[in-house]
């Protein structure tokens, strides 16, 4: 069976293990149902994820121009304490700013490769850990706006980490942590501002992947290099999907290709 599309983030259900699903314009693939089985993913093409166009990809699903004109891609995207919808000041799109900044924010401790500090919106709870592959995760500060969060996040990276190492995450040599305590120990570096919306009593989620084998070794599959791939899929965990040859492929990086998947 093949399918064909353009590659985008891949929809998670919370569920143990977590449930993945790859969606296309007119279909999808359950991931889950495929370990062990042998998959050939082949380069098609590009679809930039704004104008739609055959356009190599620059950043994030997005050719080069869209990319420096679309909101979903302005700086405050990746760094939060640039957020100024609560200002009435515009970046790219006032409207589309108010909509995703001023709405409920989540600061959070997850660990995936150690233990790290990040920021997202309420709704995308836990959507997000499951995309940064964390095992385990605690919201630590639910702020209003995105500002807030963001000067949280800023204010507390000089005490924990703010990245994860995707070798280690995908490799799985990691150690339980006591998120609980973590978050306590941080509790005296939140700013003022947000201080008053710490939250004072909640328990870690522990998420469980799909994955019957971890990689040793872990190699990136870059399409650009390699347009045509065959492997064994052993597990999928974060946005990658891991092949029994130690190969692995990041779908949230390869937004924006088209290709098409041969299930034998």
């Amino acid at each position: 069976m093949t399918y064909q599309g353009v590659l985008t983030k891949m929809q998670t259900e919370f569920s143990k293990p977590i449930n993945y699903y790859l969606v296309f314009k007119n279909d999808f693939i359950n991931f889950n149902q495929l370990l062990n089985k042998t998959l050939t993913i082949n380069f098609v093409g590009y679809e930039c994820l704004n104008c739609h166009l055959d356009k190599p990809i620059y950043r994030q699903g997005f050719c080069k121009s869209c990319f420096f004109d679309v909101p979903q891609a302005a700086d405050w995207i990746m760094k939060p304490e640039l957020s100024k919808a609560h200002l009435d000041i515009e970046d790219r799109d006032l409207a589309y700013e108010k909509q995703a900044q001023l709405q409920p924010h989540i600061v959070y401790l997850a660990n995936s490769s150690n233990v790290k500090v990040g920021v997202t919106r309420k709704g995308q709870v836990p959507t997000r850990w499951i995309d940064q592959g964390a095992h385990e995760a605690i919201e630590i500060v639910e702020v209003p706006n995105r500002y807030l969060a963001g000067i949280t996040e800023v204010a507390l990276k000089d005490h924990v980490g703010d990245k994860t190492n995707w070798r280690t995450m995908l490799k799985n040599e990691i150690k339980d942590e006591n998120l609980i305590e973590w978050r306590d120990k941080l509790k005296p570096f939140i700013p003022e501002e947000a201080m008053q919306f710490f939250i004072e009593d909640n328990e870690e989620t522990t998420i469980e992947f799909p994955v019957l084998q971890y990689p040793k070794k872990p190699k990136s599959l870059n399409f650009k290099k390699t347009a045509n791939y065959t492997g064994v899929l052993k597990g999928i965990k974060g946005q990658y999907l891991i092949f029994e040859d130690d190969t692995v492929c990041n779908i949230r990086s390869n937004e924006g290709i088209v290709v098409s998947i041969n299930i034998l």
